[in-house]
């Protein structure tokens, strides 16, 4: 049990485990702010041009309401939030590169004279045909 408790606590106090519960708040608490400005700005401003506030669109089908323009605000709601989350994955590969550095490119190929196949220069055996290769 101890040494179930101590591979526990070293998975959850890892850096990407830490990360993802930071990135799960934060993501929570700007889901909030996302959700307002859809409620309260834009679906004010859509529902100008359909004469009443966009989120109380319905149709009624046989006694049953289908609130068409809250299912409408939800699919802006994500969008908005799926752009927001993009842009940030983006500027942070970004900065990974400005400062990690680029990955170091794979050494030029070469082709092996009996099978054919692309190799790496440096090999000294194919490892498609197992050929000896002359340098």
């Amino acid at each position: 049990m101890r040494k179930f408790l101590k591979e526990f606590k070293d998975f959850a106090l890892k850096g990407n485990v830490m990360n993802l519960a930071v990135g799960v708040i934060i993501g929570a608490a700007f889901q909030s702010v996302v959700t307002s400005l859809t409620n309260d700005i834009l679906s004010p401003i859509i529902g100008i041009f359909a004469g009443k506030n966009f989120d109380s669109l319905h149709v009624d089908i046989f006694g049953a309401t289908l609130t068409y323009g809250a299912f409408i605000t939800n699919v802006v709601n994500f969008i908005i939030m799926a752009f927001v989350v993009f842009m940030l994955v983006k500027f942070i590969n970004k900065l990974q590169v400005i400062t990690v550095g680029k990955p170091e490119a794979a050494p030029p190929a070469r082709k092996c004279p009996y099978c054919f196949t692309e190799i790496n220069k440096e090999a000294t055996r194919c490892p498609a045909c197992t050929s000896v290769l002359d340098e």
